[in-house]
């Protein structure tokens, strides 16, 4: 429906405290601008404690779907009507749309890893060594979704025993893909046999871009594909590191924008504009 015949705004968003400085509604809004879609995205400061209402009042509302972001993606399975699968798997929403009355969850965040990199680095995971470095909600995600994509074998290397052996345990019980956990106590080396590497931690995150994960960065070899969940900046040490070393490279930019793309396409049914989303928030990240 145009704007010449209503008023009204379709409404998503984003719950999350704090949120102020979350960028998705500059991808989102130009989205729907360039798809000439009158939606409206939201960023919206909920607090724990008012979680429960929010969610009523996304109901009550009639929007269309939300975002979750920290400290959400755990608590807002309490609210929901369903859950796919993959993300009651990761035990964890990012995302949340609208089927009628229901309100399904969702986690795009692994999904749009994989998308990064099977277009991207046109890398398919299937029968791929994987070493992922994090156990937080990022590796949860990613390494989820690598196993369900047919992942030969998947490497969480954390510092958290306790947090590695639950991640392991997941993938080793819930999926085909068997998973093992290194210590992660001093500079790592990665196996030679490795086909893709994942920082899936916050090391090299704005305002601390000189950081970059404690490895052995000449066992890093051009046969890998590196990869960074990390968008700000998109060109973090750790990936300048790989290409150095003639390695193929993928930032935590295309991630988030694909799995921004996949929730616009959850919402609205339209496939999203990804390039208008990835130049939106080019520009933000400078």
């Amino acid at each position: 429906m145009s704007q010449a015949t209503t008023y009204k705004s379709e409404l998503v968003g984003v719950f999350g405290h704090p949120v102020a400085e979350n960028p998705t509604i500059v991808m989102q809004e130009a989205a729907f601008k360039a798809a000439g879609l009158n939606w409206r995205y939201l960023t919206i400061e909920v607090y724990p404690q008012d979680l429960a209402a929010a969610m009523n009042g996304l109901r009550a509302m009639n929007m269309q779907g939300i975002n979750l972001t920290i400290p959400h993606k755990v608590e807002v399975l309490n609210y929901l009507d369903r859950v796919a699968p993959d993300a009651a798997l990761i035990g964890a929403v990012n995302t949340v749309r609208r089927e009628g009355d229901l309100l399904i969850g969702e986690n795009t965040d692994g999904k749009g890893f994989l998308r990064s990199l099977t277009r991207d680095a046109q890398l398919d995971p299937a029968g791929k060594r994987v070493v992922i470095l994090g156990a937080g909600g990022a590796a949860r995600a990613i390494s989820v979704e690598l196993a369900l994509a047919g992942a030969e074998h998947i490497t969480i290397v954390n510092r958290s025993v306790a947090r590695g052996e639950t991640l392991a345990n997941l993938l080793n019980t819930k999926t085909q893909t068997p998973a093992s956990l290194v210590i992660w106590n001093s500079a790592y080396k990665i196996p030679a046999n490795t086909d893709i590497v994942v920082n899936a931690t916050s090391i090299g995150l704005y305002p601390d871009v000189e950081a970059k994960p404690d490895i052995e960065y000449n066992s890093l070899t051009a046969a890998m594909c590196v990869c960074d969940v990390i968008p700000n900046p998109p060109r973090t040490p750790f990936l300048r590191e790989a290409a150095a070393r003639g390695a193929t490279t993928l930032d935590g930019l295309g991630m988030l924008v694909y799995q921004g793309a996949i929730g616009f396409k959850m919402w609205t049914g339209v496939d999203a504009p990804v390039k208008v989303m990835y130049q939106a928030l080019k520009e933000v990240f400078g």
